[in-house]
């Protein structure tokens, strides 16, 4: 019995050590759908999984319209992601919530890390207290994208070449787009993936906006009101209404298919144009009374409190985001990495866009201003979507509308 006994708890112990360790799975939430993006990230994947051979990372999109009201619905429901795509104007309204996991633990025990190394502009909404709620991945400036082809069919210099001379501005930007649209019977200038009168607002009224040296909200105070705002959404409601060189709601232009001149979009959308079919190029947004005034998106990788993997999700996205990993990232998504942003290899990162062309974007990350963001950002969104909405009708009172939009987030703010 002895010698049973011996014999079966060394069998024990040997199929114990022979066992492989449980498999982990972690679930990243995206919004992005697009092949060379995902070819990338499985890419990460793969390398963290070379130390970490019992894991598996699986990335799930979710459409960026319904991206935060989806990913809210997860949450909610008590089916969390372990981590995600996080954007900026949601950070704060996360954050409060205390749905995200601190980060700062993990960041800072990575060997060579180097976490000093991200811009302190950028880490602005994602940290407060010694306490980091997300790593930002991309803070990719707005760029105006611009079909070469229409634009000499036309013949006008393109937006490039004017800005170089420093005559690209909300004027030239507006006679350029009601020429362009007479010349090739096509839109001259589109919203931010067509979106701008629905999940895009900010994206459509912030540029001009701050060209015209105004602001939406600041120091908890409305700004759409302002003369400077209202300028500059009067303008817009022009080359809408009356120039008809904007594409008008309810209809569709698709830049990337050839059917827009212009459009304003980041550079991660440089991978739709080796289908697009035209000579096509990326410039500076016009600038304004209020000067030169580059406006940023921003995006976070966060980890979920109600995750089933916290330390697992968080040592991913350590991995995601060390200065190897962020050049990498940055031929799509412009980096917060403070020595990744300063390097030749940023310029020359991405093989459909010239050098010269990338310090636009490289010039627009060291001058320009987040987009705004708020702890209340889903209801202030949501109060100024139908008072925005009554800006797109021809005989809208544009002044009108905007002291609308004040009167109802104001007590939000």
């Amino acid at each position: 019995m002895k010698a049973l006994t011996r014999l079966l708890a060394v069998s024990a112990t040997a199929l114990v050590l022979a066992t492989p360790a449980l498999a982990a799975e972690l679930r990243v939430t995206i919004w992005t759908g697009n092949e060379a993006h995902l070819k990338m990230l499985n890419g990460f994947a793969e390398s963290f999984k070379a130390t970490r051979p019992d894991v598996t990372v699986k990335f799930e999109t979710i459409p960026p319209g319904d991206y935060t009201q989806k990913l809210t619905f997860q949450l909610a429901g008590g089916n969390a992601p372990d981590l995600g795509w996080l954007m900026e104007d949601a950070a704060p309204t996360f954050a409060a919530a205390n749905v995200l996991e601190d980060l700062a633990p993990t960041l800072n025990s990575t060997k060579d890390y180097d976490f000093a190394d991200f811009s302190a502009p950028a880490m602005g909404l994602w940290q407060s207290g010694g306490k980091v709620w997300g790593v930002p991945f991309s803070t990719s400036p707005f760029v105006i994208f611009f079909n070469k082809d229409m634009f000499d069919k036309a013949g006008l210099e393109d937006p490039l070449a004017l800005a170089a001379k420093g005559q690209w501005d909300m004027k030239t930007f507006q006679d350029a787009a009601k020429k362009l649209t007479a010349a090739n019977g096509k839109f001259g200038f589109e919203f931010k993936d067509g979106q701008g009168y629905d999940t895009r607002i900010m994206h459509a009224l912030m540029p001009p906006i701050r060209a015209y040296g105004g602001d939406v909200w600041a120091n908890k105070q409305c700004g759409f009101d302002s003369p400077q705002s209202v300028a500059a959404v009067k303008q817009l409601h022009e080359m809408v209404f009356k120039d008809k060189s904007i594409v008008p709601p309810g209809e569709k232009g698709d830049y990337f298919s050839g059917n827009a001149a212009m459009t304003i979009n980041q550079i991660s959308r440089a991978s739709l144009m080796p289908q697009a079919g035209f000579k096509w190029g990326i410039a500076p947004l016009p600038t304004g009374p209020g000067g030169e005034s580059p406006v940023i998106g921003q995006a976070g990788i966060v980890v979920f409190a109600a995750g089933k993997q916290k330390k697992l999700a968080a040592d991913f996205v350590a991995h995601m985001s060390t200065k190897a990993a962020v050049a990498t990232a940055s031929q799509f998504f412009p980096p917060a990495r403070k020595s990744v942003l300063a390097s030749d290899a940023f310029i020359t990162s991405n093989n459909l866009i010239p050098p010269a062309q990338m310090k636009v974007v490289a010039d627009a990350i060291a001058k320009g201003k987040v987009l705004p963001a708020h702890e209340k950002s889903p209801q202030i969104l949501a109060a100024m979507k139908p008072r925005v909405d009554a800006l797109w009708r021809a005989d809208a009172n544009v002044e009108s509308a905007l002291k609308a939009v004040c009167g109802a987030i104001q007590p939000l703010l």
